[in-house]
């Protein structure tokens, strides 16, 4: 498909629709798949929808089931995916210019910490996949910080947005918490279906 620029956003409304994905617990040695949970929320106030798709443990294929979910679905008028972090199911990472291409939707990645890059890249020398992961490390970029509550930050990657408008998409839809609510209520319906009670930092 080639490179695709980044998305104009002429205005960002307060409730510009946004699809944030997480990740439902697993146990490593027992399972061999995981489920994402995606909702569909209007900026950070309402829930519109709840989307889910499964994934390979430890595999490479997040990166299609999510641009399947997008496909797939009956909400038209998704603006931007948010994601809980580059890898879900363990180290099965999303590659987010790829996801950018296939749905031509902007994608943004919300993490708590800047990660810490020698520790990922020991991480994953010795892995099968090796060279997709850097590939989808490289294509993420360095996570950039945004201030969601006074004083208080989280990082962000970002595909196919400037970082000025993926900052304020962000920070509008920050409204409960440190993160924004699409991810935030993603993990507590995953970790709710999955352990019977949302449990973990949400």
């Amino acid at each position: 498909m080639g490179n695709v620029g980044n998305v104009k956003f002429y205005s960002i409304k307060n409730e510009i629709r946004i699809l944030g994905i997480d990740d439902a617990p697993f146990d490593f040695h027992r399972d061999k798949t995981t489920f994402l949970v995606g909702t569909v929320f209007r900026g950070g106030s309402w829930l519109d929808g709840v989307l889910k798709t499964e994934i390979e443990i430890d595999g490479i294929d997040s990166t299609e089931k999510i641009s399947e979910m997008v496909r797939k679905t009956r909400h038209r008028d998704l603006r931007v995916i948010m994601l809980d972090g580059l890898g879900f199911g363990g180290f099965n990472l999303v590659n987010i210019r790829e996801l950018f291409e296939k749905t031509r939707l902007p994608v943004i990645v919300v993490v708590r910490q800047m990660p810490d890059f020698d520790s990922i890249k020991r991480a994953i020398k010795n892995l099968p996949n090796r060279n997709f992961y850097q590939r989808c490390i490289e294509d993420a970029g360095i996570p950039r910080g945004v201030e969601t509550k006074p004083g208080k930050y989280i990082y962000i990657q970002y595909r196919g947005i400037k970082f000025s408008d993926a900052s304020k998409i962000v920070k509008l839809s920050s409204t409960r918490s440190l993160i924004p609510e699409p991810i935030r209520v993603a993990h507590l319906i995953a970790s709710g279906i999955k352990l019977g009670e949302s449990r973990g930092n949400a």
